[in-house]
């Protein structure tokens, strides 16, 4: 029984860490509908009905569906994740294809088409990006979508700055860290973008940690030093974006 253990050992290593190095390695596409004037209701409907549960049927991983909390451009964002780009391309064509969903989309559009525009962008996990966690908490959380434009040749000092500090200030002043990506070598954005989602407990908490964040004795000394060494600011001008989401009743990520 020894030896056998022995011979097993390595091969659940092996196992182990391509089941690591696959999760760490995971294509995550991050897509954003413009519904229709008067459609956003039913674009959720059909999701929350039908479209979810076919993603899963075919091999995606729903991650989380947004609603943004100011949303003149009635907008829904969600995050699928997949193995690769080809397992998306299988998936997309599966589910594409499938009946129930022919039957769906169909039923939707009797009264008009509910989508105007989609936009899509395929991110992966930065090295310093935590584990990321699709669990539903006791009660809704806030989240807020930030995406920072890095200035020529920042990229790495940006970062940097936030593998060794940022994360970490951001902690101490009560946000939670969900996850950091970067834009794929073929996307728009890839070499001077870092796109994140923190989140929060309750809205007005949201202020409060980013008021204390930005007075924190700590950030301040890290944000001058950062930008020392850098020889200059770190973002491009307005180079920060930032959109605060409500998840749907059926995100997977609440």
């Amino acid at each position: 029984m020894k030896a056998i253990r022995l011979l097993l050992l390595p091969i659940l290593t092996i196992l182990s860490t391509l089941a690591a190095n696959g999760a760490e390695n995971r294509v995550f596409e991050m897509r954003t509908y413009y519904a229709n004037e008067g459609k956003l209701d039913e674009l959720l409907t059909r999701f929350r009905d039908h479209t979810a549960a076919l993603f899963e049927k075919h091999g995606m991983e729903n991650v989380g569906y947004f609603v943004p909390e100011e949303n003149a451009e009635n907008t829904l964002i969600y995050f699928l994740s997949y193995p690769s780009r080809e397992a998306r391309k299988t998936s997309w064509k599966a589910f594409g294809s499938d009946p129930a969903w022919k039957a769906a989309f169909a039923a939707s559009k009797v009264n008009g088409k509910l989508v105007g525009k989609v936009e899509s962008q395929f991110l992966t996990f930065t090295d310093y990006s935590a584990k990321l966690k699709i669990k539903k908490s006791r009660s809704p959380r806030f989240f807020e979508l930030r995406t920072y434009s890095a200035a020529e040749g920042m990229m790495g000092h940006l970062d940097n700055r936030f593998e060794n500090n940022t994360i970490r200030i951001f902690k101490k002043n009560r946000m939670t860290n969900v996850v950091y990506w970067h834009p794929m070598a073929d996307q728009e954005g890839h070499g001077n973008t870092l796109v994140y989602l923190l989140a929060f407990d309750i809205k007005k908490a949201q202020a409060k940690a980013w008021d204390d964040f930005r007075a924190d004795a700590e950030w301040k000394v890290v944000a001058k030093e950062s930008v020392e060494k850098a020889g200059g600011g770190l973002l491009v001008k307005k180079g920060v974006k930032s959109i605060t989401l409500n998840p749907t009743d059926f995100s997977p990520m609440q």
